[in-house]
């Protein structure tokens, strides 16, 4: 096929070998098959920051950081400088997490290369040696579901002892290999430490897992792994090994009135008693 001008360089510069054929166009991003240093592998091209939109990505951003104050300023004006710095760190934030998370062993494609706004990495392909499908796609057994189920959690457990949580996690953003799940596309991944809305976005994405597998099995749908995760990792229970058991109830202390009565009491009766002091002296 015709190499896209995107490619252009990468290839002049031996990086990519061939491209073979286009894989998806998002949004975000178009995806070819290329051949990389003699292996079959993908080429994220991001999308001309003059063609996408970034109202979205607001709530992402919050608490990732920039350079310099020259950078932000411009962020926050919507110069067009400054949605060139922002587009550049949103593809960042993608190539990072993918380096991250390939390193504590969660399954993600293996990134090579990142060059002018290019991310080179692993091609997912099924046991037959074909692309892997989406999640979205198959249609699963309930002990598929389960297990699919079971290990996507699994993973946002590890993600989210590494301070991260991936913020648009669901059937569209995860392939399934002859292993099973792995969760792809990362740019609006949230750092669970910084961003306010962490709690709501780690909501989400387990929700949408239990609304998407509870179409095949049902009892996945009265889960409730979020607001336990949430709470041990606040208070710095959770680990890679924590055993969930999805259906967490916020505790509730009732009050000990008779307690709270007579302390008031004893605060009033010693307030009397300085008063009575002074009065006499």
């Amino acid at each position: 096929m015709k190499i896209p001008k995107t490619l252009e360089p990468l290839v002049q510069d031996g990086l990519i070998d061939a491209v073979i054929r286009p894989l998806k166009s998002g949004k975000e991003a178009a995806v070819y098959v290329v051949q990389s240093e003699g292996v079959i592998r993908c080429a994220k091209v991001y999308k001309e920051v003059n063609k996408r939109g970034f109202h979205h990505q607001v709530l992402y951003r919050e608490g990732r950081t920039v350079r310099n104050s020259r950078q932000a300023r411009a962020m926050a004006k919507g110069t067009r400088y400054g949605r060139q710095e922002q587009e550049q760190v949103w593809q960042n934030a993608e190539v990072t997490a993918l380096y991250q998370l390939t390193a504590i062993g969660v399954r993600v494609p293996q990134p090579y290369h990142f060059i002018d706004g290019v991310l080179l990495m692993e091609l997912i392909i099924d046991a037959e040696g074909e692309v892997a499908p989406r999640l979205s796609d198959l249609d699963l057994t309930p002990e598929q579901a389960r297990s699919y189920h079971h290990q996507l959690i699994q993973e946002v457990i590890n993600m989210l002892c590494n301070g991260m949580i991936h913020g648009d996690l669901s059937e569209f953003n995860v392939l399934i290999d002859a292993q099973g799940p792995v969760i792809i596309d990362l740019p609006q991944v949230i750092d669970a430490a910084a961003n306010n809305h962490a709690a709501q976005f780690l909501a989400r994405d387990v929700t949408h897992l239990a609304t998407y597998f509870g179409q095949f099995a049902p009892e996945l749908h009265t889960t409730n792994y979020a607001q336990e995760l949430w709470h041990l990792y606040q208070n710095g229970d959770l680990t890679p090994t924590t055993q969930l058991t999805g259906h967490y109830k916020k505790q509730q202390h009732s009050a000990d009135l008779d307690s709270i009565l007579r302390e008031i009491n004893d605060a009033r009766d010693e307030a009397l008693r300085r008063a009575q002091l002074r009065e006499n002296h």
